[in-house]
Parts: structure tokens; C-alpha cells; sequence
């Protein structure tokens, strides 16, 4: 089983990054969030599972344990495969999974593309009693102390920044960003990009 990469980011587009550990390319899909964090050229750590089918190999990368445990417990649930798991976390945090199967709340899930309502409610009974949602998170209020952050600023210093560096940025972010906006470890993860990029090569020489 390959738990993890750590390389050199050779191609980042769509779904799929490329990823080359010791002279090998490595093919793994990916959510849109952390394709898009990615850089040619940089090193990046991932965490990943191998999905094996009769005709494929296919691994797929997370920027958090959080993620990748989310994404193997989904593809666990009857009618649910990798495709449809990995556009759950596209859209929904590895918190508002948990809050959402909580509240037994399908409708969240009905929202991803692919899933449809019988599927959707499968995923909040099948993983009911599986995901530890923090007392903040279950209550609906801010999530952005817990979880979200912490997501963030785990996927921001495996992709090469530095924590203090990482962390400013994502406090001048959250300071700025809509509670929707704060909510989402992608949103999150984007908006924080968006304000390390023009500084990128300042930050980094710290």
C-alpha cells in the first residue's frame, strides 16, 4: 500500500497532479483545491490510498490524514466509488462531512454530482457513528478554530511554506473571508493562496 509522497511536482491540472519520487511519475487524482495549491517544480507531501480494481491502480492524494480518512470511509458506503468520494471532499470539508452524517442530513451530500438521494442517504446512516465532530463544529457555530484551519495550515506547510508564514497569511484570510467562506477547507485553502502568491518568493526566503 502507498500511505504517502513526498516529490517534485512534475504536472498539476484538472484532478490529477504528477508527482515524481525518486525518478518515478506518479498519476494521483486529487481534489481541485489542492491541484490548484500545487506547483510545477515544487516539492509536495500527500497523503494517499491505492484503490485497486480488476483493471486499475488508481491513488489518490489529500493534503490532511483528515481527508484521506473521510475519503476511505466513503468509498466503503454501498453505490459510492472513488470518483464520487473524491467529489465529497471537492466541496465539503472533512468537518462538514462529519456535521452533515450528525444531522443526518443527506441534502448535503445530494449536492455532488453523482450522488443521488438513495446514495446520499446511505452515506449519513453507513457513517453514522464513525466521525468525531468537535463540540464547536456540532453546535453550528464557527468551525474556523477547529478543524478548518488546522486543515489548512497542515496542507499550506506541506506544500513548502513555513508555519509562521502560513499562519499569517491564513489569519489576514479568515479576518477578511464570509463565514461560508470559512467554513470550506478549499475556499480556505484558495482564498490563503491567492494572498501567499504575490509575496511567494519573499515568504519563502524567510
Amino acid at each position: 500500500m502507498i500511505s504517502s509522497l513526498r516529490g517534485r511536482v512534475l504536472s498539476a491540472s484538472g484532478s490529477t497532479l504528477v508527482i515524481e519520487v525518486g525518478g518515478v511519475g506518479f498519476r494521483v487524482n486529487a481534489t481541485p483545491a489542492l491541484v490548484l495549491a500545487s506547483r510545477e517544480g515544487q516539492e509536495l507531501f500527500v497523503h494517499t490510498t491505492l484503490v485497486v480494481r480488476e483493471d486499475s491502480l488508481t491513488v489518490f492524494g489529500f493534503a490532511t490524514l483528515d481527508e484521506l480518512e473521510v475519503f476511505e470511509l466513503l468509498i466503503g458506503v454501498t453505490g459510492v466509488g472513488p470518483k464520487s468520494a473524491l467529489g465529497v471532499l471537492s466541496v465539503m470539508s472533512p468537518e462538514q462531512v462529519a456535521v452533515a452524517v450528525q444531522r443526518d442530513d443527506d441534502a448535503a451530500f445530494r449536492k455532488v454530482s453523482g450522488i443521488g438521494p438513495k446514495t446520499a442517504k446511505l452515506i449519513a446512516v453507513s457513517l453514522a457513528g464513525k466521525l468525531t465532530v468537535s463540540p464547536v463544529t456540532s453546535t453550528g457555530s464557527s468551525i474556523v478554530g477547529g478543524g478548518v484551519a488546522d486543515s489548512v495550515l497542515a496542507a499550506l506547510t506541506g506544500l513548502g511554506w513555513s508555519e509562521r508564514v502560513a499562519a499569517d497569511a491564513l489569519t489576514e484570510t479568515l479576518e477578511e473571508a464570509s463565514p461560508v467562506e470559512a467554513s470550506s477547507v478549499p475556499t480556505l485553502l484558495r482564498l490563503t493562496l491567492a494572498r501567499l502568491g504575490p509575496a511567494q518568493q519573499t515568504a519563502r526566503a524567510r
